[in-house]
């Protein structure tokens, strides 16, 4: 196990929440957040000032030294000494690719600080406003840094007031991006600006940067900074080498975490109603937002690993209490308890092995059993909710099928699989019950891409086949007819069931966790009342599947709760997989209105209960104008004036849509939205259209009806591909007379 230099002191400093800063790097891809990170730990001691932006630690997986991407979000904790007082940083560097979001949105559940960096060529592209966008949704202050000024002057050959203005409007764009996004309270105060030191610049492969404060202090100009660029290529070596140990880049940055980001004392009481629905003047709620490690344990899990000697390694933020080798605790979404085995610090690729953790760092756990991402681990007693469910900014939209090359090596491929969806929540993996297939599906072909470079490197071959979109299937109105009837396959039991189209919020409510299963049916009643259900409906909820939910509506009748639990199981089968090409279903309220059942229990098992309940759902469903749904993306594309033309002609043989177009001095940004079905292939285009010079995003954006034109065949092809008749079933086959 390494040793750091550091690991007594930061010990020491766990214990002082007012020296604590939990803090994120965020960015969009290639802006330059882990080159920024490695300046960092050299002034650390963790690696040598000379290798600090080539060694990229916290890219410690070879793929992404190899791609020069990060994948994973990497945690280290480092001491810093700022106006000569100690204070400890928990930094996590995360992704910045649209298809590894995900990863963004666990870590910042960890932190009280993101420093957004922002490329000074690009400005802030699709992504920065993503991840700034789930930092404030997370209640997480940011502070601001502009990278790569030195591109404005060797390529683009700005002036010094050229480069100010410059400046001036990147801060402009993410100080509009915080007043969109921020909390009410923070819109003013969480506003970024060069007066009180809140916005740095520089060039972290080089190595330099500053804030008005540390150019005042240094006597350094922009003048200066334009000068050490300028001349013979030697001669530039030299004078930026003498930049960066004049004004070394890790000097503003740690001091900006130190000065302008919030401690655990302060970001706790202010972050503890958005992420926690429990009682604030409970013990728990109190000791939160004290944060309080004499109080009961609370601790939030956003990172899973799977270690081959220690097994499942949790890592999360402490809001309440100390976490301690030996110590029993309960897992309350899973409803178990386990006993903490291990206690580690985090650093990048290595964990080091300490006694305890107290309420406000961040912390590795393992020993738990089958804990997952989002899981809250609290003290053994303590009478305490769960936190928030983690809103992801986009879904697993692209599929593979995939198997082991040969059959032997099922066993494996079972592991590491397991493996896979354990550590990145998305990933979903599926079998398909009627063709037999393996169903792998990511966030994007990259995602997938990733995941089998993964498998390869755990010793598993497998076949892969090409991208499948993921489509969803949804109803254009409520269903208007009486309610339809199902019959038991011994015509002894029957079921009556109507389908409504749920409101575009009530299924936001359920992405982002305000309405779940997991919550009691009083919070869960008084939310739903909240969007005008009637009070009835808003208590008989009984099951959430997806964006679906059913309502039992079933009055005075004899052996329903014996029967419910498999009307439950029959409702997630029809809509898991609905019935026009057996895509999973999107936003039905299913309403269960009667039912009879017969007396002996030999005639209302499983066998006669699940069909008695798919086949009026899908009666109804067919019955209220069905239509398929494909996922569309955003497209943001920042080119030069002479190759906008063929931005355009790309989208639009795409079947995409343009929605804006933004002069830029000699740029244009194109906004627009295309089906995921024919983004494929399109990073290859774009380069080879605009010579490399196009820089560009997607994102995940929204389900959207697939046109009418193309409706019947796309189906087709789904019944096809997955071994079905080609035409969907007619509602007239599932209808039941009485």
């Amino acid at each position: 196990m390494v040793r750091y230099r550091q690991v007594d002191e930061i010990q020491k400093l766990m214990n002082y929440p007012e020296m604590i800063r939990n803090t994120s790097i965020i960015a969009h891809v290639d802006h330059g957040k882990t080159t920024l990170s490695d300046s960092l730990l050299a002034a650390a001691g963790i690696i040598s000032e000379q290798r600090a932006g080539q060694q990229l630690v916290l890219d410690s997986w070879e793929l992404e030294q190899k791609r020069q991407m990060t994948v994973f979000a990497s945690n280290i904790s480092l001491a810093h000494t700022f106006k000569e007082k100690e204070y400890l940083i928990n930094l996590i560097d995360t992704p910045g690719h649209i298809d590894f979001s995900g990863a963004v949105t666990r870590s910042l559940r960890a932190v009280d600080g993101a420093l957004v960096v922002v490329d000074a060529v690009e400005g802030p592209m699709t992504q920065t406003e993503t991840v700034l966008m789930q930092a404030l949704r997370e209640r997480v202050k940011p502070i601001l840094f502009i990278n790569k000024v030195d591109r404005l002057i060797k390529e683009i050959k700005l002036t010094p007031d050229e480069i100010q203005r410059k400046f001036a409007k990147i801060i402009l764009r993410i100080n509009n991006l915080i007043e969109k996004y921020a909390p009410a309270e923070h819109k003013k105060d969480w506003q970024v600006a060069v007066e009180d030191g809140r916005v740095a610049f520089g060039s972290a492969l080089h190595k330099w940067g500053l804030n008005l404060p540390h150019m005042k202090a240094k006597g350094i100009t922009f003048k200066d900074i334009i000068d050490a660029y300028t001349g013979e290529s030697d001669d530039v070596g030299r004078k930026v080498d003498a930049l960066s140990k004049k004004a070394p880049l890790y000097e503003p940055i740690l001091d900006m975490f130190c000065e302008h980001l919030p401690n655990p004392l302060v970001a706790q009481p202010y972050r503890e109603p958005q992420i926690w629905p429990g009682d604030v003047e409970s013990p728990v709620g109190q000791s939160m937002a004290k944060v309080d490690p004499n109080g009961p344990l609370l601790m939030c899990i956003s990172t899973i690993e799977v270690d081959p000697h220690s097994g499942l390694v949790a890592i999360g933020r402490i809001f309440s209490g100390t976490v301690e080798k030996g110590k029993v605790v309960q897992l309350i979404n899973s409803h178990q308890k386990g006993t903490i085995q291990q206690v580690y610090m985090s650093m990048a690729a290595d964990r080091v092995i300490i006694d305890k953790i107290p309420a406000g760092n961040i912390a590795a756990l393992s020993g738990l059993p089958s804990i997952h991402v989002g899981e809250t681990v609290a003290e053994e007693d303590a009478e305490t909710q769960s936190f928030e469910g983690l809103k992801y900014v986009s879904d697993p939209v692209v599929t593979v099928a995939v198997e082991p090359q040969d059959v032997k090596d099922l066993p494996l491929f079972d592991k590491v699989m397991h493996k896979l969806t354990t550590e990145d929540p998305n990933l979903h993996f599926v079998i398909n019950k009627e063709s037999g297939e393996y169903l792998l599906s990511g966030m994007g072909e990259l995602h997938l891409e990733v995941t089998a470079y993964r498998m390869q490197e755990a010793g598993l071959k497998v076949n892969i086949s090409k991208p499948i979109v993921i489509y969803r299937e949804t109803i254009s109105h409520d269903y208007k007819g009486p309610a339809i009837m199902g019959k038991s396959p011994n015509k002894h039991n029957k079921l009556w069931v109507t389908m409504e189209k749920l409101p575009e919020e009530i299924m936001e409510a359920i992405r982002s966790g305000k309405i779940s299963e997991m919550q009691t049916r009083d919070e869960r009643q008084k939310t739903l009342k909240q969007f005008g259900w009637p009070t009835d409906d808003a208590r008989n909820v009984i099951a959430i599947e997806g964006v679906n939910i059913l309502v039992n509506r079933i009055k005075g009748r004899q052996y329903v709760e014996e029967i419910m639990d498999h009307i439950k199981s029959g409702f997630r089968e029809a809509v898991y997989t609905s019935v026009l090409a057996k895509e999973p279903a999107f936003g039905l309220k299913v309403n269960l209105e009667d039912v009879s059942v017969h007396e002996d229990p030999v005639h209302r098992g499983p066998a006669q209960i699940l069909p008695m309940t798919w086949r009026p759902i899908w009666c109804a469903f067919l019955l209220s104008d069905p239509k398929l749904l494909e996922p569309i993306i955003s497209f943001e594309c920042k080119v030069p004036n002479d190759f906008v033309s063929n931005v355009i002609a790309i989208v639009q043989k795409r079947r995409g849509k343009i929605l804006d177009m933004v002069n830029e001095e000699d740029m244009v940004i194109v906004k627009a939205e295309m089906p995921v079905a024919e983004s494929f292939g399109l990073a290859e285009e774009l380069r080879s259209s605009t010579q490399g010079r196009a820089f560009w995003a997607t994102q995940f954006s929204r389900w959207a009806p697939v046109p009418e034109s193309m409706q019947v065949d796309v189906i087709k092809q789904i019944r096809e591909r997955r071994g079905l008749s080609a035409t969907s079933p007619r509602a007239e086959e599932f209808y039941e007379a009485a």
